[in-house]
């Protein structure tokens, strides 16, 4: 089956995040100087403004920080998932993260709710990381 929703474009400054994504990694920079794990990826810290970076995996747990229920879908591809809830993940020891929330029911969201990563391989390529509650 083709996957028929957008697909990721990685260019130079996140290619590290979705190689790490086909490795099932979530890959994020951190500053060498102030220690912020950031994302999106960035040639300075946004915090203390240094070019001196590592990339470091950070497990794929943490709590529904805000939250968002799509009712129509913006592109065709996304029409049989509706309704579908994108969250703003605040990951343990790394940054807050945009994703999709899946296998729950939109009204059993709240903020603050824990939860994990699960990957979909979507083509050879690539594999995306979402979220599911954790009960």
């Amino acid at each position: 089956m083709v996957y028929q929703k957008p697909l990721p474009k990685p260019n130079a400054d996140d290619r590290f995040f979705w190689e790490g994504c086909k490795e099932h990694k979530l890959l994020f920079q951190k500053c060498l100087d102030c220690g912020l794990v950031r994302w999106p990826p960035s040639i300075i810290c946004p915090n203390c403004h240094s070019n001196a970076t590592e990339v470091i995996e950070v497990a794929g747990r943490g709590k529904i920080y805000t939250y968002a229920v799509y009712h129509q879908a913006y592109h065709p591809g996304f029409e049989k998932d509706l309704p579908y809830v994108t969250a703003v993940i605040e990951l343990d020891g790394g940054p807050h993260f945009l994703s999709n929330l899946i296998d729950c029911e939109p009204d059993e969201v709240k903020c603050d709710m824990p939860v994990e990563i699960v990957w979909e391989d979507i083509t050879k390529e690539f594999s995306l990381p979402k979220f599911k509650l954790v009960r």
